[in-house]
């Protein structure tokens, strides 16, 4: 009874005042009744926290939309923690794996008014990424992921190239998980990569040069023979004159009415026999010459293409052996019905911004029951144990349990073998419905976006600038042939909720070959 006494004293005191006295009880209620709303979005917010241990190289980073927060870890459990604030209504932050694929300490935005992101670490070509920025406790964001500014300068020296990166629209930890389709390394093979990698570069350096000289005598041979058809008409001409000739003076003699006359065609004739035997010999001659020119046209061109063939076995065999000694990841789509491979080879890209990623393994895989969900589930090799890598399991959308959607592929034996022996920690295995996005390049991890979640943030961007594309044609000390212009693959559909418009990763060239 005192409250409602005292609020309605306080009305007719309102009252009295006349409308301004009204409007100011009207305001104060409004903020009244909005400051739980807005205490509730702060309390939502984590605090940064860093684990009391000594912390190892970190192996992934999630950020969960629902709760706001990122969190990294390495081997043994979570390192450190700091609330982001991701993506606004119609400009969210896109769900789904991605990597680092480029770090700036001290960035400008190109697309929002030369905005200042600190320690930026872009995590697609199309200007998502992680920076510090401002959090005012809940979604705010163009799309990126802001974190506090401290936390992502002392963040930045800890993260690398390539370092995987899950966006979850919930709160997706990594759980411990075995499986026997996961790699099982083997030491031997593992320990033995060095000197085989040493062996087999020596052999593909050896096999590039024979490759280039078996061309240059491809090519000189060429040359010396590409004169050969002009010689030969211009002897068949004079053969063909001469020929004429002796034809006429045969006519003459033939018409010859007298003995002079006969006698001054007789030796016209003889004169045209003689010339016509002459052409003749010469090109019979040439003829005869040219022939040996011809069969080494063809015996150095064969020679050039068999030393040409060999070298880009030798340096298949060679990358496959430098790769050996690097983390592989595995993305396995239930859209395409296809397994991709991707290892860093830690070559800068050509065209600048992050590395290149070795992509010569693309192949066709088998899934049970093709039409049903699988889900998306990112397996990840954590550490070395006595019996081979300790793994660990995020889901981040639910088609199916992880064990069962693993149980459902069937991976060809010949790629297992090629990469399994000698898997190493940070090695990973990504199963997801979804296909490549576009934004997976030479030059980045695996980029898949759940098209069933938001995307604002990410439709929204400008195209990514039409890309060098590796050739894996040549071989070089530096470790790369030529590049080329591809056409921009990187416009996102007008609606990336529906799975059949949903635009992906097509190879821009057939992927056979490896380089390094």
């Amino acid at each position: 009874m005192k409250n409602r006494s005292t609020t309605a004293q306080s009305i007719r005191a309102v009252g009295r005042r006349g409308p301004a006295g009204i409007m100011a009880l009207v305001a104060a209620a409004t903020l009244a009744a909005a400051a739980p709303a807005i205490a509730a979005k702060q309390q939502r917010q984590v605090a940064e926290a860093v684990a009391q241990r000594v912390a190892g190289e970190p192996i992934m980073a999630i950020v969960s939309i629902k709760s706001q927060q990122v969190t990294f870890y390495d081997a043994d459990g979570w390192i450190l923690r700091a609330p982001v604030s991701t993506g606004t209504t119609g400009r969210e932050t896109p769900a789904g794996v991605f990597a680092i694929v480029e770090k700036e300490r001290e960035h400008r935005s190109t697309m929002y008014d030369d905005a200042w992101m600190p320690h930026m670490q872009r995590i697609t070509w199309n200007g998502i990424a992680l920076h510090g920025g401002p959090l005012p406790g809940y979604a705010a964001s163009h799309g990126c992921v802001r974190m506090p500014f401290g936390f992502a300068e002392n963040l930045f020296d800890k993260t690398y190239l390539g370092m995987r990166v899950i966006i979850s629209p919930y709160d997706s930890v990594p759980t411990d998980f075995s499986h026997p389709s996961l790699f099982v390394p083997k030491p031997e093979a593992i320990a033995a990569v060095p000197a085989r990698a040493d062996k087999l570069s020596a052999e593909a350096e050896e096999a590039t040069r024979a490759a280039d000289e078996a061309k240059k005598a491809a090519s000189a041979a060429a040359k010396e023979a590409a004169s050969l058809p002009a010689a030969l008409r211009k002897l068949e001409q004079q053969k063909a004159r001469a020929d004429a000739e002796l034809a006429f003076a045969d006519k003459t003699l033939a018409n010859a009415r007298n003995d002079q006359a006969r006698a001054k065609a007789e030796e016209l004739k003889q004169k045209a026999a003689a010339k016509a035997a002459d052409a003749a010999t010469q090109l019979d001659a040439a003829r005869a010459a040219a022939q040996p020119k011809r069969d080494a046209v063809a015996a150095t061109k064969e020679a050039a293409k068999t030393s040409a063939a060999r070298k880009t076995e030798a340096v298949k065999a060679a990358t496959d052996a430098k790769l050996a000694g690097e983390p592989v990841s595995v993305y396995i789509s239930r859209s395409t019905q296809k397994l991709y491979v991707r290892r860093n080879t830690h070559k800068p890209a050509p065209d600048g911004g992050g590395e290149v990623f070795d992509t010569s393994i693309e192949v066709p895989v088998t899934i049970r029951n093709p039409e049903q969900p699988i889900g998306t589930h990112i397996f990840t090799a954590m550490a070395k144990t006595g019996t081979g890598l300790r793994w660990s399991v995020v889901t981040i959308e639910n088609g199916d349990e992880a064990r069962n959607a693993l149980d459902r592929i069937t991976i060809p034996q010949d790629v297992w073998d090629r990469i399994g022996p000698t898997a190493l920690p940070r090695s990973s295995i990504i199963i997801s419905d979804e296909p490549l996005s576009s934004e997976t390049n030479y030059r980045t991890e695996f980029v898949a976006v759940l098209s069933n979640e938001p995307q604002g943030g990410f439709i929204t961007r400008k195209p990514t600038a039409p890309a060098m594309i590796a050739s894996d044609d040549g071989w070089d000390n530096n470790g790369f042939g030529f590049f080329f212009q591809q056409r921009d693959p990187y416009v996102q559909p007008a609606n990336p909720r529906r799975r059949s418009q949903y635009q992906y990763y097509q190879p821009a060239q057939p992927m056979q070959r490896g380089f390094w």
